[in-house]
């Protein structure tokens, strides 16, 4: 496979950072972006020690800046991997529509602005170039008390689906990936954020249910399976030319989801 130079927004933690460094160290060139200035250094230090400075160039892109935006537009790269998000969970009859309009905001409105400028600039250029979009199995299906941030994972299945058929023509291509529970903190932090707002006084749902649920999901194998092996499918299936347009992982979250949708046909109210 020829080096590829890669921009992956939300590089700073989680997936994005394991799998800038995994791909730097294949020989893929990485412009790995952090949301907040305090990120840079600490990541520009670590890929300093770990020898990777020609490989990995780090830079923040705050995707609610314009001017972010606007410079990130000028650098030159093949694949653009819009890894970053955030997720509002909780009860989607009780949980506040300003944070389901901000959880729409980071996760689908923000990456689509960032996609919008670069494809077009590369059918301006001529560029043949791939965009990848971190979804999630919740792209596939809906648990109870996550729809918020589930259904920005639909919605970016929905646009991936239509920008991999409107693009084809001019030789970009489209892929999602869809992570499992993988531990990497993102999903434990998400399941704290209702109780910022949920009030044992005024909401049917009480905390203490609400907290008992996440963490009976946390205490499966399937909520806390180790993100090395995503992470590993990850610096495959970015830089890869050839591949499928959805990649679940783990296997057994495939099954589960294809088993999911085929039962969908038949649920009853």
């Amino acid at each position: 496979m020829e080096t590829k130079t890669i921009l992956i927004t939300g590089a700073g933690s989680g997936f994005g950072k394991g799998a800038a460094l995994g791909m730097a160290k294949n020989g893929h060139n990485i412009i790995a972006t952090v949301h907040v200035s305090s990120q840079v250094t600490p990541l520009r230090e670590e890929v300093a020690a770990l020898g990777l400075s020609d490989k990995i160039r780090v830079e923040r892109l705050d995707l609610t800046d314009q001017y972010d935006i606007k410079q990130a537009l000028k650098w030159d790269f093949d694949i653009l991997w819009n890894n970053a998000g955030m997720g509002e969970a909780g009860p989607v009859w009780e949980i506040p529509v300003d944070l389901v309009r901000k959880n729409f905001e980071v996760n689908v409105f923000l990456p689509l602005i960032l996609t919008q400028g670069v494809v077009q600039r590369w059918v301006r250029e001529g560029k043949k170039g791939k965009v990848v979009f971190t979804s999630s199995m919740g792209g596939l299906f809906t648990p109870a008390n996550w729809g918020t941030y589930v259904s920005t994972k639909h919605a970016l299945e929905s646009l991936a689906e239509a920008l991999q058929q409107e693009l084809a023509g001019y030789g970009i291509k489209v892929q999602t990936i869809n992570p499992g529970a993988y531990y990497t903190g993102y999903n434990e932090t998400m399941a704290d954020n209702p109780f910022r707002w949920l009030d044992d006084e005024v909401n049917f749902t009480k905390r203490a249910d609400l907290r008992k649920g996440f963490d009976n999901f946390f205490a499966t194998p399937e909520g806390k399976m180790d993100p090395k092996e995503m992470i590993d499918r990850m610096i495959e299936i970015v830089p890869a030319d050839e591949g499928k347009f959805r990649n679940v992982v783990p296997k057994v979250i495939e099954d589960m989801l294809k088993d999911h949708q085929l039962k969908a046909w038949e649920n009853r109210i």
